[in-house]
């Protein structure tokens, strides 16, 4: 939390005025009387600096300047999403290529792609048919993925994580 005017513990404080130039090292009462004199408020930005740097601003206009950064940083801030694709041992040519359209899809526009292939009642013993085709989708799409977790084994499923390489 930002401390300001009688908050700020410091009994010497270097004093920069609302138009940015240094007034020097000064008592932190003066300081306070200074901002006070102007209609403002004393705010300590360097708080670790020997001795802590005050600024003379508006306080609620600081404030609401603040806000506003964080908001434009979050609303600038990449949200990569885990798309994830199913298929089946079985999965006949086409609907493979269908799929891998949609694979490739998904990691141009940037997000993870998750591969899974589940097993159906007595599928699970061809475990090598499902590996196969994880196999086969890190080959085809080894041009703009790399892999992120191997493929790997969870109850009836079989998994892998793709991610997108970085663009040049």
């Amino acid at each position: 939390m930002t401390k300001r005017n009688e908050q700020i513990r410091a009994r010497e404080v270097r004093v920069i005025s609302e138009t940015g130039e240094q007034l020097g090292i000064l008592g932190r009462n003066q300081a306070i009387d200074i901002a006070k004199e102007k209609g403002l408020d004393l705010v300590e930005v360097a708080a670790n600096a020997e001795p802590p740097v005050c600024k003379i601003m508006d306080y609620g206009k600081y404030k609401f300047e603040q806000k506003k950064k964080k908001q434009e940083a979050k609303k600038n801030a990449a949200v990569v999403q885990v798309k994830e694709i199913k298929v089946r041992p079985k999965t006949d040519e086409h609907d493979y290529q269908t799929k891998l359209k949609h694979i490739r899809r998904f990691l141009e526009a940037g997000d993870r792609c998750k591969v899974t292939v589940f097993f159906r009642g007595r599928e699970i013993v061809h475990k090598d048919r499902g590996l196969t085709i994880l196999e086969r989708a890190m080959e085809d799409t080894k041009d703009i993925a790399k892999v992120d977790q191997m493929p790997r084994s969870e109850g009836r499923t079989l998994h892998m994580l793709l991610v997108p390489t970085a663009k040049k």
